[in-house]
């Protein structure tokens, strides 16, 4: 593990009290919730809220995702004559922690053993939380607050997928499920999985070959002449799994190919797609025996991309809010995808806040402490610009 600066600087707006951000994180830590089990957490974030002062409820996207629990959606009361902020995380962690054991060292926190930490994604809750103490202990005003806890981010975005947007009224805002807080995720693509079916006929291989059609030796033939990996800066396209046949004395029947297309640009995304189609009907059209082997194809989305404009007023007042902190952001792209993908195609500009979360879905993530309260001033000072300035109200 790389060593990492132990914070010292404190808080710059002497609003966020670190020590209960940390403490906090660890008790969310030690909260058990993998996908579709979300509920303890869920029930112990609500009463957290509540007792600040919010209004919490769930919808009913549990009738969809097998999850125990809809979808939280806490509101903060703000100043009435903004309009509201949107704010989110994921409850479920991409496999079980109720084995855990953390430790803090040199300026992170870590666990001890296998498993995962479990900070993608309760560091973000554990900042959501410390930002609302902050402001309710603090009376400073600041726009309404529309904060969304999701379910199942981690098994397809489906909490997202299926989340009840009539609940909310917030036009933009930020999602807390990255790494560096001075790195704004403003990007990502489009994705789809698909499955190519390929139909030969089967025959035994000993006897009589010449009378089967090996559906292997075909998408065999089509995969060779197809790219697969990056195919340029924008687009990615694998091939991630193949299956088919039945022994080794019969020529196989079947084959099924399954697979994926990213791309920044939906266009290129489309021709990829629809050049997979042609080169395995060409190959299956060309089989010169009296019957030929039949292909099909289906695909269906993984996410939706987007792109938000460095001018848009959610970069601006981020921009604002890290000057006065004296922090200078960088702008990236993310080549997977999050919540915030299904928020933008909802209407609500969003972009992804990192909260110091690293190595994330592998045995030795970790958190920088330094990170995480950076996060926590960075959005803190955000909602508090929003107010002061009136910025919210102009736009």
């Amino acid at each position: 593990m790389e060593n990492w600066r132990v914070f010292q600087g404190g808080s710059k707006l002497g609003l966020i009290d670190q020590e209960r951000l940390k403490l906090e994180f660890e008790l969310l830590a030690g909260i058990n919730s993998p996908s579709r089990k979300e509920e303890p957490l869920a029930n112990y974030v609500v009463s957290i809220f509540e007792a600040l002062g919010a209004q919490c409820f769930f919808d009913r996207s549990f009738l969809h995702t097998q999850s125990r629990v809809g979808n939280l959606i806490v509101k903060v009361p703000g100043k009435e004559d903004l309009p509201p902020l949107f704010l989110g995380a994921h409850l479920d962690t991409v496999e079980d922690t109720s084995e855990i054991k953390i430790y803090e060292k040199d300026g992170v926190i870590a666990k001890e053993g296998p498993g995962v930490l479990g900070a993608d994604d309760k560091s973000g809750i554990a900042v959501l939380i410390e930002i609302v103490r902050a402001l309710k202990e603090t009376d400073r005003p600041h726009p309404p607050l529309e904060i969304v806890f999701t379910t199942c981010e981690e098994i397809g975005l489906l909490g997202a997928r299926y989340l009840d947007y009539g609940l909310l009224s917030a036009r933009m805002g930020y999602v807390l499920d990255s790494e560096d807080p001075r790195e704004v995720i403003v990007q990502a693509p489009e994705a789809i999985k698909f499955e190519v079916r390929v139909r030969g006929k089967a025959a035994h291989a000993g006897l009589e070959p010449e009378k089967g059609i090996n559906a292997i030796k075909v998408a065999a033939e089509a995969l060779s002449r197809l790219p697969s990996g990056r195919l340029d800066e924008e687009t990615t396209l694998n091939y991630g799994v193949i299956q088919g046949g039945k022994a080794t004395n019969i020529v196989p029947e079947e084959v099924v190919l399954e697979g994926e297309i990213r791309s920044h640009r939906l266009d290129k995304l489309e021709a990829r797609w629809q050049e997979i189609q042609k080169v395995f009907s060409e190959v299956a059209e060309a089989y010169r025996t009296g019957d030929r082997p039949q292909v099909s194809f289906h695909q269906e989305e993984m996410f939706p991309g987007f792109s938000v404009p460095r001018d848009h007023p959610v970069l601006k007042l981020l921009e604002q809010a890290a000057q006065e902190l004296g922090l200078e952001l960088r702008y990236a792209r993310r080549e997977g995808g999050s919540d915030a993908n299904i928020f933008n195609r909802q209407g609500i500009t969003t972009v992804i806040l990192g909260t110091g979360m690293r190595r994330v879905h592998s045995p030795e993530e970790f958190l920088v402490l330094e990170d995480l309260y950076l996060c926590a001033e960075l959005l803190l000072n955000c909602l508090l610009k929003a107010a002061e300035s009136g910025f919210l109200a102009a736009i």
